[in-house]
């Protein structure tokens, strides 16, 4: 059935004679240029925490961005990684004496229970690429009801939620499948609402999850992950490739498109088809090229995976294009003026900064710090550690 449908839309897209429609504005938040927080903002706060979310709130972030992994057990936790990495995390105890899982540092998340993956400490160790990270020793992850729970306790405002499954399209034993990241979703976002469920996107490299999230949820927004990494097959086992050096045939993270295919003069042309093609609302690129030997677009050298090709594109066949994760402001200054709807950054506070200096965008107001700490206080949960902040 899936096969089908994806073969279908690519019949469909070769043609792409009709541009779909634009995302129905039916957010309060729409009004506001799209800035979110790169796993609710890295590179201030420990990645994907209650307390990361509450500080985009309290920054004026338009969405908060995450992600999700789904542990043995059914439960999605609000984590970034397919196994717990011993650099973001340390073990407590055990769930019971002689667990011959622990310890669960190093373990994937499919095979570990909610119950073993809420004994980490995931709050005390700062990233060595990110130095400028406040941390809070001894915070648990999340499921992600319990971050709507924390969010809905911080703020009457309608901010958004933009939700990555984290399924592994090169080595899908990895992570849960999509049906069964979809199932989950989808079953909570039901339980609790079409108010909530309209300030949602689905978004995820994985574009078969994306497909049966529009099968199952049609009113769920989706958005078309993507890198020069993820449009072609590996050149080889474990080897990716890029912009300038790639396999050739179906992705393993397109649902088996080939991006060949399309008649797109370019490459940003044809990933805008791409994207198109499956019923994406949004269309999210990396911002700069892996294939690029710098990082910045004031270097020689530069090259822009995002680029104003690729904008002009997604918004004639009717999507909005937000890139990742622009981290410079020299980027973001190059992304901003080639038309992008939306940003996700790893530095929501200095970018949003930068957006009330260019003076152009209109943004949400502020968080009040007082109630949302209170909130954070009530909802964080802290394991026991020894780490100090």
């Amino acid at each position: 059935m899936l096969k089908s449908v994806v073969l279908a839309s690519l019949a469909v897209s070769t043609v792409l004679a009709i541009p779909v429609n634009l995302p129905q504005k039916r957010w309060t938040y729409a009004k506001y240029f799209d800035l979110q927080g790169h796993r609710g903002g890295r590179g201030e706060h420990i990645e994907n925490t209650l307390d990361s979310f509450a500080w985009g709130i309290i920054d004026g972030v338009t969405t908060l961005e995450m992600d999700t992994g789904l542990t043995k057990d059914g439960h999605l936790v609000v984590w970034h990684d397919e196994s717990i990495d011993p650099t973001k995390c340390l073990d407590t105890a055990p769930v019971f004496s002689d667990d011959p899982m622990y310890p669960y540092v190093g373990k994937y998340i499919a095979n570990l229970t909610l119950a073993q993956v809420k004994t980490l400490d995931c709050g005390s160790l700062r990233l060595k690429d990110f130095p400028l990270q406040l941390t809070l020793p001894g915070t648990k992850i999340s499921t992600l009801e319990e971050v709507f729970e924390f969010v809905d306790c911080a703020t009457d405002d309608e901010i958004l939620f933009n939700i990555e499954s984290k399924v592994d399209g090169d080595f899908r034993n990895l992570t849960r499948g999509p049906e069964d990241f979809v199932n989950a979703m989808v079953t909570l976002y039901k339980s609790l609402g079409p108010s909530l469920i309209d300030r949602i996107t689905h978004q995820s490299f994985d574009w078969r999850s994306l497909i049966l999230s529009k099968q199952l949820l049609p009113s769920l927004r989706t958005s078309a992950l993507c890198d020069d990494t993820t449009l072609y097959k590996p050149l080889s086992a474990g080897t990716d490739g890029n912009l300038t050096t790639h396999g050739k045939g179906p992705s393993n993270w397109l649902a088996g498109i080939d991006v060949d295919s399309f008649n797109g003069s370019t490459v940003a042309e044809r990933v805008a088809q791409a994207a198109a093609s499956i019923g994406a609302d949004f269309l999210s690129p990396v911002a700069t090229a892996y294939a690029s030997p710098v990082a910045d677009p004031a270097l020689p050298g530069y090259i822009a995976f995002t680029n104003k090709t690729m904008v002009d594109a997604a918004h004639k066949y009717g999507m909005q294009i937000k890139p990742w994760t622009p981290d410079t402001l020299n980027v973001v200054k190059y992304l901003l003026d080639i038309g992008v709807d939306g940003l996700i950054t790893d530095f929501p506070l200095s970018v949003r900064r930068y957006l009330d200096q260019r003076g152009v965008y209109a943004l949400p107001a502020l968080g009040d710090a007082t109630r949302v700490q209170k909130c954070l206080k009530q909802h964080i949960q802290l394991a026991p550690s020894n780490r100090t902040i």
